[in-house]
């Protein structure tokens, strides 16, 4: 299957913009208040987009962040970590020192005491020691039904791990460059679920950051291929986090396509139809998070696909 309907979400408890990873992620920006009032803010916005969700019948599986690890993106998780309906646990190595210690394992405890099968966890974590990264969903699109695998390279994803990751999940690789023109240069964007969304008949993309010729033909072709309808975004959109959704079931396997308020107010309205001719659209504020973050809806949604026990 393409998408679930079970989600797990950090609530954050020290959220504010992060120093180290706002070198290589151009979507953040400073806010002149307290830190308190940020993560208040975050809070706030958090736990309205869980209730949005819970009343559209996604089951989100909420875990307190821990004051003790100072982990500021706690609230994006599926950078850290991947659930697979085979059972299977990947756990990413991250390039920010401080981002490590986002990863838990008693997150999987809770997950198994929901009721969820964990079968075996492939640890990528040591390539760190090499300045080797990847950063789970974030750099990795998943066609999860067509077997391919997408991703923009950056200094956080790194191709020789993609492929290695591939290999391991028996996923076809399709590597590209996505860019961004920041202070006049084009320079590499930092996660692939900001500029393309994979949804179960449609994807959303911003074909414009890769500036390859052969490669953005290349990306066309194979989701043409396998049948999906391109929703094309501009790059101000992407700016807005239009790329950065993602497709869940709600009640009765009805299907939603996740966002920000941000992200939706950008659309067009042709862009809009082609979305809801084939689900729900599901938007929520995140301006906060978004601003302080540089992430929005589909960084806070690490997808559980594990089988039920």
């Amino acid at each position: 299957m393409q998408i679930t309907d079970t989600i797990l979400m950090i609530r954050p408890v020290a959220f504010r913009m992060n120093e180290e990873t706002a070198v290589n992620n151009y979507f953040q920006e400073d806010i002149n208040i307290k830190n308190q009032t940020i993560n208040s803010r975050a809070q706030k916005e958090f736990d309205d987009f869980v209730a949005i969700l819970r009343e559209n019948g996604v089951h989100v599986v909420v875990v307190d962040d821990r004051k003790e690890t100072d982990t500021p993106d706690s609230i994006f998780p599926n950078n850290w970590v991947s659930f697979h309906a085979n059972g299977t646990v990947a756990v990413y190595p991250m390039f920010a020192e401080n981002r490590r210690r986002e990863r838990r394992e008693d997150v999987f405890e809770i997950l198994e005491a929901e009721g969820l099968q964990i079968e075996n966890i492939v640890d990528y974590t040591s390539a760190e020691d090499e300045g080797v990264f990847l950063e789970g969903t974030g750099s990795i699109l998943l066609d999860r039904v067509h077997k391919k695998a997408y991703c923009a390279l950056s200094e956080r994803a790194h191709e020789e791990l993609f492929i290695e990751f591939c290999e391991d999940f028996d996923c076809f690789p399709v590597i590209f460059t996505a860019n961004q023109t920041v202070n006049g240069k084009r320079l590499p964007i930092y996660h692939t679920n900001v500029m393309m969304a994979m949804a179960e008949n449609f994807a959303v993309i911003c074909l414009d950051t890769i500036d390859d010729k052969k490669e953005r033909k290349n990306v066309m072709e194979h989701l043409k291929k396998d049948g999906k309808e391109l929703v094309v975004i501009t790059e101000e959109q992407m700016h807005h986090f239009a790329g950065n959704m993602l497709q869940v079931y709600g009640t009765n396997e009805q299907r939603f396509m996740v966002m920000s308020s941000a992200a939706y107010y950008s659309l067009r309205q042709d862009q809009i139809d082609a979305i809801t001719k084939d689900c729900q659209i599901i938007h929520s504020s995140l301006e906060t998070i978004e601003t302080c973050g540089g992430g929005s809806a589909r960084c806070m949604m690490a997808e559980v696909f594990l089988p039920k026990a």
